[in-house]
């Protein structure tokens, strides 16, 4: 079975940085992608970054473009989101997901993905 597990939230202040961590076991294809995804009261889990392991293609969501910087190291099976800049409406439990094959057809969407981890909380304050 696939595991994803999500860590490295915390709180921050506005234009401070974390780094989220996926540690992911159990994909059976080199074929796969994993993506982070918020989700903020009241509102609905958006996709924020995604990355494929086969060409290491990214995607961002507008708002995160060139603050937010996705990446995988294979040897240890994590992928990682460095947040730099961040703003008080970063703040949401962030989930990693991942899906057989390329996210290339649904997008970096929620309802694309075969898998969760656990969420983790970054709060950023004002």
């Amino acid at each position: 079975d696939v595991q994803l597990q999500a860590s490295g939230g915390g709180l921050v202040q506005a234009g401070g940085s974390l780094r989220l961590s996926c540690r992911a076991s159990g994909f059976t294809s080199d074929d796969h992608g994993i993506g982070w995804f918020r989700q903020a009261p009241g509102k609905e889990r958006e996709g924020v970054s995604c990355i494929g392991s086969l060409d290491g293609s990214t995607y961002y969501t507008d708002s995160v473009k060139g603050r937010f910087t996705i990446s995988s190291d294979n040897a240890k099976n994590t992928v990682y989101l460095q947040m730099n800049s961040l703003k008080p409406e970063d703040t949401a439990v962030y989930y990693c997901g991942g899906l057989d094959g390329s996210y290339y057809y649904t997008g970096c969407r929620p309802f694309g993905m075969n898998y969760w981890g656990n969420g983790t909380q970054v709060t950023v304050s004002s």
